[in-house]
C-alpha cells in the first residue's frame, strides 16, 4: 500500500516499551512481551506487569496460530488507507494473549468464532508493517495483499 496523503490514520506512537513489537512486524515476526519476574505474557506491550508490577520484561515469539473470539465487519466511516467493508477480529493467540487486526482473504460471510487463523503481516497507512489475520497458510496474494 502506498501513502495515504488524506488518510485519517495517525503515524504510529512508538516507545520504549512497544519498540520491539513494531520491529518485529517489519522483520516478519510477531513478538509478545512477556514479565521476567512472574512470566506473564502481556498485549499490547507496556511500560509494567499487570500482575506483579514488576518493570522487567523480554520478548517471546509466537507462532502467529489464532483463534478467532470475535469479529466486526466495518462499513464505514470509509478511510482510503483501507478496502471496505473490511473485517476486524480479535483472536486468542495460541501463547494465552489476544491480539486485533484486520482480516485479509476470506470471505465474511465465512468468517466463525473458533475458527483458526494465522497472524501475517502487511503494510498499512504511512508504510508501516503491522498483524494481519489469515487464514492459516495463506499466501500475501492469497491474503489480498
Amino acid at each position: 500500500m502506498t501513502e495515504q496523503q488524506h488518510t485519517a490514520v495517525p503515524r504510529l506512537t512508538i516507545t520504549q516499551d512497544n519498540e520491539f513489537f513494531f520491529t518485529a512486524a517489519r522483520e516478519g515476526r510477531l513478538e509478545i512481551q512477556r514479565c521476567t519476574d512472574c512470566e506473564a505474557l502481556r498485549h499490547p506491550p507496556a511500560p509494567a506487569c499487570p500482575h506483579c508490577r514488576s518493570f522487567n520484561w523480554d520478548t517471546v515469539v509466537s507462532t502467529r496460530r489464532a483463534t478467532l473470539h470475535s469479529f466486526t465487519v466495518l462499513h464505514h466511516p470509509k478511510d482510503p488507507s483501507f478496502d471496505y467493508p473490511l473485517a476486524v477480529g480479535l483472536v486468542d493467540l495460541e501463547e494465552g494473549t489476544r491480539l486485533v487486526a484486520d482480516i485479509a482473504g476470506i470471505d465474511h460471510d465465512k468468517l466463525e468464532f473458533g475458527m483458526e487463523l494465522e497472524v501475517g503481516f502487511a503494510e498499512h497507512a504511512h508504510g508501516e508493517m503491522l498483524p494481519q489475520l489469515r487464514a492459516p497458510g495463506a499466501t500475501d496474494e492469497e491474503a489480498g495483499r
